[in-house]
């Protein structure tokens, strides 16, 4: 099973999806993120999404997850660089990924984080 890698800047966790999200790769991101913010007690995560061209109702659940889990481990996420296609389809599908913050770009999802009190830092 293909695993996701997880970048540290600073306090905060960086994760670029470049491939397909298959369920078990989402369950194994899910598990990866919650054990790497206790290990680093990293406050904010952004979850670069712009390669993903499809994503489907469990992948969609699988972001509000990670979302409210970091939220319970004391960390803002927010998911960057999400293709109109795909917010289509999550409206379509009936998700509004509730409690999940969104930026257009990574640029934007370091501002929102920086005004959520979350510092990057230096690259670790």
């Amino acid at each position: 099973m293909e695993r996701i890698p997880i970048l540290r800047m600073g306090s905060t966790l960086l994760v670029t999806i470049q491939v397909d999200m298959q369920d078990q790769t989402a369950l194994a991101l899910q598990d990866d993120l919650a054990d790497r913010i206790a290990k680093t007690g990293a406050s904010g995560v952004m979850i670069d999404i712009s390669a993903l061209e499809i994503v489907d109702s469990f992948v969609g659940r699988m972001l509000a997850s990670i979302s409210g889990i970091a939220r319970i481990l004391s960390a803002t996420t927010v998911v960057v660089g999400m293709q109109p296609a795909v917010a289509i389809t999550l409206v379509e599908l009936g998700l509004s990924l509730e409690g999940v913050k969104t930026a257009l770009n990574v640029e934007r999802g370091l501002a929102l984080l920086q005004r959520a009190g979350v510092a990057s830092g230096h690259v670790d």
